[in-house]
């Protein structure tokens, strides 16, 4: 919990000052406020509570010394930092282009179709709305940078733009705010419960806290909760008080690849090289005279040209001796002599195994299909193999960041409805559940995927299509085998009625009657493929 002396200001304020930025009047829950209890609501978007230092505070939040603060600023650093490095940028890269197609379209589409008691001209003011919204993030050219920057940060931040005179005019401009200066706060106020003495939950107010300059000494402004689109990633910390970004898991394994990169490439420059030893016979001369005739000896041989690589010219540096240079050993009288032998260099430089574990870790950590990420992949737009279950997973964890992505529609636009005075509250509330946000997929992959998918499930048809009548029904072929909805099935069986009355396909209570006995299986193997052919039609 952040100290109390986060509030600071002399300015007495009271429920009649307005925090900068709009505010939607919403009309007060009577049963809600009966309910009593010690505990707060859920802190489900990482705001934190803080207690508030009396009925009375200021305009101006001071957040030096908050330490909720300075751990998401430097957790945000640490994701942007992390997402610069090859590996990372490619897994990045192709999580945000598969979540958002990159189309000439707008790669979202508002669907209210399972939304009951809507007239035709109240969901075409919807429409319109969500279109507007849509036009002010300009999400058909920027909605591949929006994306990336709520994954990359873990939370992403709009200030809602509106005449504050004419507030029925709804949203007018919708401008990004930099996540790492902004941050969200929810402030309680307690009293005492004259039976009990316990501490009970008064009053929870919401509104964000806006620094220019993040991490300075300068005072934060205090902004209204409806003044702010807020969506986070859904991910918390162990203790599950501050928001962490899908990266947070691959800070570890980054790190390491990193270290061990580093390690290899300072192993490689020196043992690559091959380095003489030069045996020195000093005979019979003293500790001290034999030093100075070994210095003598090595820089009368000693060939010290180096090649700089900023400049491209040869120079001399003898000035000091580097870890890749030649052994000089002085021998006594009675040895050898003197003599020059070779020390081989590294012999296993070749091996990099632990690299690629750690880069496995990385991908794994990263929740991108390996074989995606591997430079040897190659992608066909042909027939493909089959679908690996990493795929799959994958596959589904683009659905789940996109329905968490979706949230930035959906708050907008309920601000949107609202102040315009399309909708109530309430109403949004009643719905909010039936209203959907479909994004295009990528036609490629999702052909491919769809295609393998049919293939498996008319094989697996073919195999249990003999026991139809038998063992199995039709319907429960079509529902457990083809996986297909009640409302497919009944839609598929009209249309084959009318397919059949209008001629277009043979009755098949015609072809069993003239099918002999021994054909029967067949016959119904040929009206369940009949089916499903109609119905992928």
């Amino acid at each position: 919990m952040a100290p109390q002396h986060l509030f600071q200001g002399t300015k007495m304020a009271d429920d009649s000052i307005k925090l900068f930025g709009f505010e939607i009047r919403r009309a007060k829950d009577r049963n809600a406020e009966k309910l009593r209890s010690i505990v707060p609501p859920a802190d489900e978007d990482g705001a934190g509570y803080v207690t508030a230092a009396g009925a009375h505070y200021g305009m101006y939040v001071n957040v030096d010394g908050d330490n909720h603060s300075k751990d998401n600023l430097q957790n945000i650093k640490q994701y942007r930092a992390v997402a610069t490095h090859p590996e990372v940028d490619a897994a990045v890269e192709d999580i945000v282009n598969e979540s958002i197609a990159s189309e000439n379209e707008s790669p979202v589409e508002l669907v209210l179709d399972k939304v009951d008691g809507l007239s035709d001209q109240l969901k075409k003011a919807i429409q319109e709305e969500f279109d507007n919204v849509c036009s002010m993030l300009n999400v058909q050219e920027m909605g591949h940078d929006i994306f990336r920057r709520w994954y990359i940060d873990g939370r992403l931040y709009h200030h809602l733009v509106v005449d504050e005179n004419n507030l029925k005019a709804g949203i007018q401009e919708i401008r990004p705010i930099d996540a790492a200066k902004i941050r969200k706060v929810k402030e309680i106020k307690r009293k005492k419960d004259p039976v009990t003495g316990a501490s009970l939950v008064e009053n929870v107010s919401e509104f964000y806290i806006y620094q220019e300059k993040p991490g300075g000494t300068n005072q934060g402004v205090k902004l209204s909760n409806d003044s702010v689109s807020y969506v986070t990633s859904g991910l918390l910390d162990v203790d599950r008080k501050r928001v962490v970004s899908y990266l947070h898991k691959a800070l570890k394994p980054i790190n390491q690849l990193r270290m061990m990169e580093d390690s290899l490439v300072i192993y490689r420059l020196a043992r690559a090289p091959e380095r003489r030893i030069f045996y020195i016979d000093v005979g019979n001369l003293p500790r001290g005279k034999a030093e100075q005739y070994m210095k003598d000896i090595m820089a009368k041989y000693r060939n010290k040209l180096v090649y700089d690589a900023n400049t491209g010219a040869i120079r001399d540096d003898r000035k000091h001796m580097s870890m890749l240079e030649d052994f000089w050993l002085p021998r006594r009288e009675g040895g050898r002599g003197t003599e020059i032998s070779t020390l081989p260099g590294g012999e296993n430089l070749g091996q990099i195994d632990d690299i690629i574990y750690f880069q496995k870790r990385l991908y794994r950590s990263l929740n991108v299909p390996i074989n995606r990420l591997e430079q040897e992949a190659q992608f066909s737009l042909g027939r493909s193999t089959e679908i690996t279950r990493d795929e799959v997973k994958f596959q589904k964890f683009i659905d789940r960041l996109r329905k968490r992505f979706a949230h930035l529609f959906y708050g907008i636009l309920k601000k949107q409805l609202i102040m315009k005075g399309i909708i109530t509250e309430d109403d949004w509330n009643q719905w909010k559940n039936d209203v959907a946000v479909d994004f295009i997929r990528d036609n490629h992959f999702t052909e491919l995927k769809d295609a393998d998918l049919l293939r498996e499930r008319l094989q697996t048809m073919d195999q249990v299509s003999q026991y139809v009548g038998e063992y199995f029904s039709k319907e429960w072929v079509m529902k457990k085998v083809l996986n297909l909805g009640d409302e497919d099935i009944e839609d598929m069986k009209k249309q084959i009625e009318d397919e059949q009355k209008s001629g277009e396909i043979d009755n098949e209570e015609e072809e069993e009657e003239q099918a002999p006995p021994q054909q029967e299986p067949q016959g119904q193997k040929h009206s369940i493929d009949i089916n499903v052919n109609n119905g992928d039609n």
